[in-house]
């Protein structure tokens, strides 16, 4: 048998031309199966964010938030409840404290989903149902412990927890343990004396 008179194409073998086109086929396939998938997967909507539930001021409440949400923005943005504040964002000011389960929190560094089936009660949950303010926020205007008022909703959620705590023996340990919540218009002698005042009161 005579063989070929035309030179084989250089670079090019049979085997290669062979492996190339197996190549090809491959990536071809899989590419469809990508798009296949693509087109049968549901779009994301609102819906596929999750939820949480926990109680806010007594009340049962279930919101859908991102799972980068925090809880003072959850709060604020997602619920409307604004008398918790954004100072620093970064835990330092005490602006949005908030009690979990009785205990004081940073809201601005807890995750909203983190609270799942706690117990958050912020300032304006603590005057009763007939509007009769928390003796706290009383005792915060007789002794005048607030000047601009952006951190009192703070102060005066962190004050109520000093006393739970049982940190509130003196005027330094007040100090002490109030030392996270910043007043910048400097009421600090005036915030003591208002949690002293209610400190005796619970005593007497």
């Amino acid at each position: 048998m005579a063989k070929s008179s035309t030179p084989p194409r250089p670079g090019l073998s049979r085997r290669s031309f062979l492996g190339s086109s197996g190549l090809a086929a491959a990536s071809a396939g899989l590419a469809g199966q990508a798009n296949a998938q693509t087109q049968d997967a549901p779009a994301v909507g609102p819906d596929a964010q999750p939820k949480v539930s926990f109680t806010l001021n007594g009340k049962k409440r279930t919101i859908t938030v991102e799972p980068r949400t925090s809880l003072v923005e959850a709060l604020r943005d997602t619920i409307g409840m604004t008398g918790t504040k954004i100072g620093c964002n970064h835990g330092q000011c005490g602006a949005c404290t908030v009690l979990m389960n009785g205990r004081r929190i940073n809201s601005c560094l807890t995750l909203a989903l983190t609270v799942e089936g706690a117990e958050i009660t912020t300032v304006e949950g603590l005057a009763d149902p007939e509007g009769n303010l928390h003796p706290m926020q009383a005792a915060f205007a007789e002794k005048d412990a607030f000047q601009c008022g952006y951190c009192t909703p703070g102060q005066i959620l962190s004050a109520i927890a000093c006393i739970d705590e049982g940190h509130a023996g003196s005027a330094a340990e007040i100090r002490e343990y109030m030392s996270g919540n910043l007043c910048r218009c400097g009421a600090y002698p005036n915030i003591v004396a208002a949690i002293e005042a209610v400190r005796d009161g619970l005593e007497g």
